[in-house]
């Protein structure tokens, strides 16, 4: 089977070029603007880079490679840089999808597309609403967010106008090894710069304490993808999230049972957003009767992947 990732040099997409070859795909990763080093991509992959709004070079792929899967990874996927560029989030990730579909709708190719939606499409959600379900009304509250309600739309319209078989996944708050810029990357790396003596202070960095997530780690959300695009339903959008909601101070805890030095506290005042969806956490029971997907790996293996992972590379 061949396989072309967009975005293979964001967090997910190194992972997920990994389990593809593992698996004996024929792979096709590409970048454009990497959060990761594009260098780090298994070499047994064919990996170039593609900006994703330049339509023709989305064809010449297409058309080159033949694609039998699309995992489209590739966006502009920060809320805080959609509020800065509102203009590149919506260029990156509607504009880029829009290519991808009119790519397939030309080629004769028979290509499933794993479509990389967001739970930020569903906005605030209040806790007697949690677990949200995928027919919970889209309130986004950022240009990310509303970009990727977009996202899902087209493809919801080119499954029904032309035939394309894209599977959307409303992905909720995922971390682990390689992660950068979320809460849990951000607290186990400034705890390893605590250890290393970076921060001589010993005090560890945190905003809001009391807003609650549901995480999962990279590796069961990439396994999540290769089983909805298999045994998923063409059209239909999926709710991928983690089983337990953990308060920011809860993860807090479990980090400082992870290392072996104690630390304080110190709350900036920068780190708390103006407006944060007070929980995130969705109902995984489609995903899960459809595919027979279930998390797997618990935050603090998870946790403790990462603490290993800054102390190898800081």
């Amino acid at each position: 089977m061949k396989a072309w990732v967009t975005g293979a040099g964001g967090f997910m997409g190194v992972h997920l070029v990994d389990l593809l070859l593992e698996k004996g795909c024929d792979v096709l990763a590409t970048y454009f603007r990497p959060t990761t080093d594009h260098r780090d991509l298994n070499s047994q992959a064919r990996v170039e880079e593609c900006d994703l709004r330049d339509r023709e070079a989305v064809q010449r792929l297409v058309d080159d490679f033949k694609p039998g899967k699309i995992f489209h990874l590739g966006a502009q996927s920060y809320p805080t840089v959609s509020w800065t560029d509102p203009w590149h989030t919506v260029d990156v990730n509607i504009v880029g999808t829009i290519n991808i579909f009119e790519a397939l709708k030309g080629s004769g190719c028979d290509c499933k597309v794993l479509n990389a939606c967001s739970s930020a499409q569903y906005g605030f959600v209040t806790e007697d609403e949690v677990p949200v379900r995928e027919d919970h009304e889209l309130k986004p509250l950022h240009p990310y967010g509303v970009s990727k309600a977009a996202q899902e739309m087209l493809a919801y319209q080119y499954y029904r106008n032309f035939g394309l078989q894209p599977v959307s996944i409303r992905i909720f708050n995922t971390t682990g090894p390689r992660k950068t810029n979320d809460v849990c990357a951000d607290l186990t790396k400034r705890l390893i710069e605590i250890e290393k003596g970076v921060n001589q202070e010993g005090k560890l960095r945190v905003g809001s304490l009391t807003t609650k997530r549901a995480i999962t780690d990279v590796r069961d959300c990439i396994r999540g993808f290769d089983l909805a695009l298999d045994k998923g339903k063409a059209g239909e959008a999926y709710n991928l999230s983690g089983a337990t909601v953990y308060e920011i101070q809860d993860i807090v805890d479990i980090l400082r049972e992870s290392v072996e030095f104690d630390f304080k506290l110190w709350q900036d005042p920068e780190l708390i957003r103006p407006t944060d969806e007070p929980i995130i956490f969705g109902s995984t029971e489609k995903l899960t009767g459809a595919t027979g997907w279930e998390q797997e790996i618990p935050l603090r293996q998870t946790l403790q992947d990462m603490l290993d992972h800054w102390r190898r590379v800081l």
